[in-house]
């Protein structure tokens, strides 16, 4: 078995895997714990799905959250007793990154667009609804292009209650009409109506730029469901794409 972990800024994300099938998720805030107390979630967890550790052969990690860079790979060294994977430079992915420093692109994108590729095919563009909404182009070649970062829904949503005083916190969920008649239901429509607009423009301009008006359009992330209702342009949502593009790129590298 092959363990995956997906370290961002809010949330972390774990996926069991036996060869391509994922088998176990479990989902953990990006908190400040230590890597024993990360541990022993991950142990009771394993423990109820009957799953030993003995039983796992390879781990890999993709991180944008360098805080608990060491943490992990320090408590899959003592706990696992294996040396993890990290995705970043050296590993192969099988894409062919276009940045100008392939450095610079977040290993969850990495992970997200080789899921992509891999299992939906190119061309395609990949739209990441996490903490921030990131876009990233694939020609039909493999080529990571390249593409956008913007805000994230929830992270717009907190700022707007946080900067004006009278207005409250609301609860993401799509409101039946764009013309709300109450301030929760005009701020719903004016951050989900708004963002999934942002979403069709986005995806618009980048297949006039680059080409590829028959781009498949991948949605993953924890909201892609909620603007999946919004919006037309997205073909496939899949919420599991970046640990299943991890742990193909564990395989590409397993020695």
């Amino acid at each position: 078995m092959v363990i995956v972990f997906d370290i961002g800024n809010t949330n972390i994300k774990m996926g069991v895997f036996d060869g391509d099938e994922l088998l176990h998720t479990l989902r953990m805030a990006s908190a400040n714990k230590t890597g024993d107390e990360y541990w022993l979630l991950i142990k009771d967890m394993l423990a109820v799905k009957d799953i030993s550790p003995r039983d796992v052969e390879g781990v890999i990690i993709s991180s944008v959250n360098p805080n608990l860079n060491y943490t992990f790979e320090h408590m899959v060294k003592t706990y696992f007793g294996i040396k993890p994977l990290t995705v970043g430079a050296g590993l192969k992915c099988g894409l062919d990154i276009k940045y100008d420093n392939p450095k610079e692109l977040g290993a969850d994108r990495v992970a997200g667009c080789v899921g992509a590729y891999k299992l939906y095919g190119a061309p395609c563009i990949v739209i990441d609804c996490g903490t921030a909404t990131t876009f990233n182009v694939i020609s039909a070649k493999g080529e990571l292009l390249g593409g956008a970062i913007s805000f994230g829904l929830k992270a717009a949503s907190e700022s707007l209650s946080d900067a004006a005083a009278r207005l409250p916190k609301v609860e993401l969920s799509v409101p039946k009409s764009a013309i709300g008649r109450t301030t929760i239901t005009n701020m719903q429509s004016g951050i989900i109506f708004g963002y999934s607009g942002m979403i069709e423009s986005m995806v618009a301009r980048l297949k006039k730029e680059s080409g590829l008006a028959d781009a498949k359009v991948i949605a993953t992330g924890g909201i892609s469901d909620i603007v999946n209702k919004c919006v037309s342009v997205i073909d496939v949502v899949d919420r599991t794409l970046t640990l299943r593009g991890l742990n193909i790129i564990y395989q590409l590298n397993k020695k």
